[in-house]
């Protein structure tokens, strides 16, 4: 008589999230809020990154043993995710974008990463003006981890974005069961890994 062993449940591979490295932009430019506004849409979003950087040889490592490596649509995300993980064909989705930085209408100039601070601080109370609200960036992080969870039913996730966005998807992970097993901190080039652990 056959043994019928019992079925072993798959578990699901880990996520890796990575913020991007160091952009070429200007973040201490003079600007008053509308020049700041020029400048988040025509310097920092398009940016690539800034020349000669060498990605952590850790977070390489997670890239080669994942199966499959996402990027933000944004450049310096698909060219981190590029150094990250050479040659390996990326899936590129406008869900991991950051999280809009809309200046408020405030006098002055200032350098430009003050005006980030300025900018997410006033967005995070409700202040879009006509951009992506805090509400809708929300929404957008919730599918964003459905999508790497789905992913890693398959095995590995390595997923190169964004500092802000990244720290909005940290809860919907959490919600799911998903636990932090390694937490590289918020700098460029800096990673964290989730390990699933059940709701």
């Amino acid at each position: 008589m056959t043994e019928i062993k019992p079925a072993t449940p798959s578990r699901p591979g880990y996520i890796t999230i990575a913020r991007h490295g160091r952009p070429l932009a200007n973040r201490e430019a003079m600007l008053d809020w509308r020049g700041y506004e020029d400048w988040w849409d025509k310097e920092y979003q398009p940016a690539p990154l800034v020349e000669g950087q060498v990605a952590p040889a850790p977070l390489k490592q997670q890239a080669f043993d994942a199966r499959t490596i996402f990027a933000s649509s944004l450049r310096r995300a698909v060219e981190t995710a590029q150094a990250v993980a050479p040659d390996r064909e990326l899936v590129i989705d406008p869900d991991f974008v950051e999280a809009e930085l809309p200046p408020p209408p405030w006098p002055g100039k200032f350098m430009a990463k003050t005006w980030g601070v300025f900018a997410r601080c006033t967005w995070w109370l409700g202040q879009s003006r006509g951009r992506e609200s805090r509400v809708e960036a929300d929404i957008r992080a919730a599918r964003a981890v459905e999508r790497l969870v789905r992913a890693a039913e398959t095995g590995p996730v390595v997923c190169c974005a964004h500092g802000w966005f990244n720290r909005m998807m940290r809860p919907h992970l959490k919600a799911a069961g998903w636990v932090c097993v390694r937490d590289g901190g918020d700098s460029y080039w800096s990673w964290r890994r989730y390990e699933y652990r059940g709701e």
